[in-house]
């Protein structure tokens, strides 16, 4: 197993509050919550502000096959190539609260969503054993439907390359969830993954999922994770890191966003401290699937 030995690199530093980073196009993308920009970072370190984000803390962003970017918030949001920005789809009655994380699979299925709470609400849930948590399904002809609920606060999502299985982290509950994927898109036969922790997670050809486990206060730990919860790899980091990605020219690279937790309350505090670092480090399996 690899372990604190395993050499990692700070990529970029100095941000407020990072979260869903994406391999596309050469770089890394990520959403910066704090300053609600979409950020771009090339494999030198150099980075780009590419637009707005989703509005507050909890929105994520994803491609359409045809290269249009959608953006979670709110609600659902298209740009299109000129920069114009539209609502996708109506969800507002499946999530009234926002949508939060989303992937989209290899033939167009858009899937979302929701902790289906008021996040200043985050203390009061937590440890509660409610799971109010939601996914959605949104078909490349434009229909959304609820597919999953009874979710505690669900997180980063993947599904398989095979488009047969979808992933998804519940964060309060410590523990990843799959459900098997129908012809339609539908979910089913839902069943625990991994009883390990969960925020943003990513998979690899080998069926490994790559998740963050943000419990162990004040430093971070990323690890790689087969079915049934065997723990193959460990990376740990000096601060909590909230997700990662297998990325990089070979798919080989895995960036995991990390930064100080100030705690649900303190929010802007977090955000003002800019403790937000992206952190790479060489593995030796590619990525797989979606995102």
């Amino acid at each position: 197993m690899a372990s604190a030995s395993v050499q990692t690199k700070v990529l970029l530093d100095g941000f407020g509050m990072g979260e869903s980073p994406r391999w596309h196009d050469g770089r890394l993308w990520f959403a910066s919550w704090g300053s609600d920009e979409i950020i771009a970072v090339d494999p030198g370190g150099s980075s780009k502000i590419i637009g707005p984000g989703g509005g507050g803390a909890g929105w994520a962003f994803e491609w359409l096959p045809d290269g249009r970017m959608l953006v979670t918030g709110r609600e659902l949001i298209r740009v299109e190539p000129d920069g114009t920005r539209t609502r996708h789809a109506e969800l507002g009655d499946i999530m009234p609260y926002g949508v939060s994380e989303m992937t989209i699979d290899g033939r167009g299925n858009i899937y979302v969503n929701s902790i289906n709470f008021d996040f200043a609400d985050f203390n009061e849930v937590i440890g509660s054993g409610q799971a109010p948590g939601k996914i959605a399904l949104i078909t490349p002809d434009g229909g959304a439907r609820e597919v999953a609920d009874g979710l505690a606060f669900p997180n980063g999502m993947v599904v398989t390359p095979d488009n047969a299985t979808l992933i998804v982290a519940e964060s309060f509950a410590r523990r990843l969830t799959a459900f098997d994927i129908g012809a339609d898109g539908s979910l089913s036969n839902r069943r625990t993954w991994a009883d390990v922790t969960g925020d943003g997670i990513c998979l690899d050809v080998e069926g490994a999922v790559w998740t963050t486990d943000v419990s162990e206060g004040e430093t971070g730990v990323c690890l790689r994770v087969r079915e049934g919860g065997e723990i193959l790899d460990r990376i740990e980091l000096d601060r909590p890191a909230y997700a990662c990605m297998l990325g990089g020219d070979d798919g080989r690279t895995l960036f995991m966003v990390a930064q100080r937790w100030f705690g649900p309350d303190q929010m802007d505090e977090l955000i003002a401290a800019r403790t937000g670092q992206i952190i790479t480090a060489r593995v030796s399996v590619p990525h797989a699937g979606w995102p």
